[in-house]
């Protein structure tokens, strides 16, 4: 698992967040323009996708080298660390919006 897809996994959750959190960052500059709010919806998508078959790819790995079960689990962790902090960006947005 020392090959590309660890880096690539962590890479792609460094890159997820960054965006997720650029684009909360644009719509508090921008409140109440819907274009932006559009754009992260499709975002959150394109990530889910992402991320989704990055955590299947990982899960595979996991099952097949017991050697690296260890530094796998902890890309798997660092990909999921973006859920929770989606859904707070979602809630923040939701809530922003509404008052």
């Amino acid at each position: 698992m020392k090959t590309a897809t660890g880096k690539f996994s962590t890479y792609l959750a460094i890159t997820s967040f960054g965006i997720g959190t650029l684009l909360l960052l644009i719509h508090f500059s921008f409140q109440d323009n819907l274009e932006i709010m559009i754009t992260g919806f499709f975002y959150v998508l394109v990530a889910i996708l992402l991320n989704g078959i990055t955590l299947i790819h990982l899960l595979y790995h996991f099952i097949i080298n017991r050697l690296e079960r260890e530094i796998i689990a902890i890309r798997m962790l660092i990909l999921l660390a973006n859920i929770p902090i989606t859904l707070l960006y979602i809630n923040i947005v939701f809530h922003n919006n509404l008052f």
